[in-house]
């Protein structure tokens, strides 16, 4: 499933298929399950919002240094409260199959 944002200078597709959740339990160190329960519950790390952005983005079908490139221009120099939304949108999509925007529902 693919979540469609804009991001940075347009609006771009994000999906993670099974191979890319696999490479971002790697690089959080935590399974999916965890991950999604960390972003969800606001008790993530900074990396937990940035390698989903970066890899969903991939999986969207950016390359690797696209995203590489995006996330240092438009994700990691930007407030928080503007990846978090991204983030959790991308694991609502990949846990439920749809984003139910989860940041407007807890506040």
């Amino acid at each position: 499933m693919t979540h469609v944002a804009f991001f940075g200078d347009g609006e771009r597709s994000f999906a993670l298929p099974p191979e890319l959740i696999m490479e971002l339990e790697r690089k959080t160190g935590a399974g999916i399950g965890l991950l999604c329960r960390r972003v969800f519950a606001r008790d993530f790390a900074l990396a937990d919002l940035l390698e989903t952005i970066r890899l969903a983005l991939i999986g969207g079908g950016a390359s690797p240094k696209e995203a590489a490139d995006l996330i240092a221009a438009y994700g990691a120099p930007r407030p928080i409260s503007e990846t978090f939304p991204l983030a959790a949108a991308i694991l609502e999509t990949v846990f439920f199959g749809s984003a139910t925007k989860l940041d407007d529902a807890n506040g």
